[in-house]
């Protein structure tokens, strides 16, 4: 089953109605529009209702504010009829200017068409535009003052569209595995272990030591243990084969007798001779005559004759091999399955991903993340886990891109997103991406396929992700 989480769809944040009054001005419709560089505003002014005397002025004054900062933009001046002879004749104390919108008010229209473009900087990110209205009487002294609000925000609040959380499959039985090699040294043609030969006192530990790991664990059930013996080329293809097989089984019993498993339970196969180690360490080496070496290692002779070609062909470096490369290709690879027990209760899985995040499934993660907000600091916590312990799960990945894109860390996001397959939450969450960079031109597409593949949050964004820049009177009503 899927959880789709509670979103916030693209908003906005300013006041407005059908029409503002600003004593005795009524704006009829605004907008505000950013394009590119550039901010453009148009507003409306209804002027049939301004009552100006006969030696006053009034002066409508568009302001972009953003805290203590404040751009009054061009002017719209009506002058009674004896304060317009009186500013003809004294310019320099007019409250407007020769760029500003002035009219006479027996000749002022009954609706002002207001537009104005200017350069978009920086600071007017989050600004608000402001209609001040100011009115003037003898010797130039304020008579009133008014101001409304067109638009507290600009641009409009980008919210986080809708995310999509898939909910991962459950797992009926949480089995994993374990697994490494040993390298224990044997007396030349023996097979019996001795541990304080060489190292191998510390390469049988690593057996034991990963055994004991999951065996001391209460939550755990070993249920099978594997070992793979290998031995080197050198000497005759029977004799390693003797070797592979009682080496094997001798570290079989070594085990059998630590741990009283049943019989039957450590099963064994061996190899006896380690070609496909021997080329992987040549095709990694700089050693001289590698090609050739290859393709006698490649070739379909018999295992004596080709390990006597390659002596014979390459003394030099069949030394070095026989040196460096041969006792890493004598050793026993052990795996280790084993069953976890489920977790139901959040209070416990919270417990379990603090001290061993690997035991959990991703279903667990996911039934502990419904217990928190989503977007809080515990529910980001839960994904960023999660995809830690699966990084190649393409639901942990799509779940863990949207915690990264509730963030606000688009890159990280993307490289989540890039392992989350090809299903369709996958192709709307790159379209949610590129919303929330504001590369619309690169989210249509995604979103539209979104859509016409089931997804119906997809319409919504793609509704009003254009609008962000753009604020006007029509959005409110």
């Amino acid at each position: 089953m899927r959880r789709v989480f509670a979103i916030l769809l693209m908003m906005t944040s300013f006041v407005c109605a059908r029409a503002q009054r600003v004593d005795g001005v009524v704006i009829e419709r605004y907008t505000m529009e950013r394009s590119g560089d550039s901010l453009h505003i148009d507003i409306r002014f209804n002027t049939s209702a301004l009552e100006v005397k006969n030696r006053e002025v009034a002066v409508i004054t568009p302001t972009i504010v953003k805290g203590d900062e404040s751009v009054a933009l061009r002017s719209c001046g009506i002058y009674g009829r004896m304060r317009d002879i009186y500013y003809q004749r004294n310019e320099d104390l007019a409250p407007t200017t020769d760029a500003d919108m002035v009219y006479r008010k027996s000749r002022v229209p009954g609706v002002v068409d207001y537009s104005i473009t200017l350069p978009y900087t920086e600071w007017m990110e989050n600004s608000s535009l402001v209609v001040c209205h100011k009115g003037y009487g003898c010797c130039g002294s304020e008579v009133w003052s008014d101001a409304e609000t067109l638009v507290s925000q600009f641009p409009r609040v980008l919210y986080t569209p809708e995310l999509i959380y898939l909910r991962p499959e459950v797992e009926v039985v949480k089995t994993r595995s374990l697994q490494g090699s040993a390298y224990i040294d044997f007396r030349v043609s023996r097979t019996e272990i001795d541990p304080a030969y060489h190292n191998n006192s510390y390469e049988l530990k690593k057996i034991t030591g990963t055994i004991d790991s999951v065996k001391m664990d209460s939550d755990i059930t070993i249920r099978s243990l594997a070992i793979k013996g290998f031995a080197s080329p050198e000497s005759p293809y029977d004799n390693n084969t003797r070797l592979a097989k009682g080496r094997t089984e001798a570290l079989k019993l070594y085990v059998e007798n630590m741990y009283h498993f049943g019989e039957g339970f450590i099963a064994t196969s061996y190899e006896p001779e380690n070609w496909e180690g021997l080329k992987a360490y040549v095709e990694a080496s700089s050693i001289n005559h590698k090609a050739e070496i290859l393709e006698a290692i490649r070739s379909n002779r018999e295992p004596d004759n080709k390990e006597w070609f390659i002596k014979q062909s390459w003394p030099e470096e069949y030394r070095l091999l026989l040196r460096d490369c041969y006792p890493m290709l004598r050793r026993s690879d052990y795996l280790i399955e084993y069953d976890i027990r489920s977790y139901t209760q959040p209070e416990e899985i919270e417990q379990v991903m603090l001290t061993a995040p690997q035991k959990l499934s991703l279903e667990e993660f996911y039934l502990l993340a419904k217990t928190y907000e989503e977007g809080s600091e515990a529910f980001n916590e839960v994904w960023e886990t999660a995809i830690r312990m699966y990084p190649n799960d393409e639901v942990a990945n799509l779940n863990a891109a949207n915690t990264a894109m509730m963030k606000g860390d688009y890159e990280r996001a993307e490289r989540y997103l890039q392992r989350a397959g090809d299903g369709v939450e996958v192709i709307y969450a790159r379209g949610v991406l590129e919303v929330l960079r504001e590369n619309f031109d690169a989210a249509r597409p995604l979103l539209e396929t979104a859509e016409k593949m089931g997804v119906q949050q997809a319409r919504d964004i793609l509704e009003n992700m254009g609008n962000r820049w753009r604020v006007t009177s029509e959005d409110n009503k």
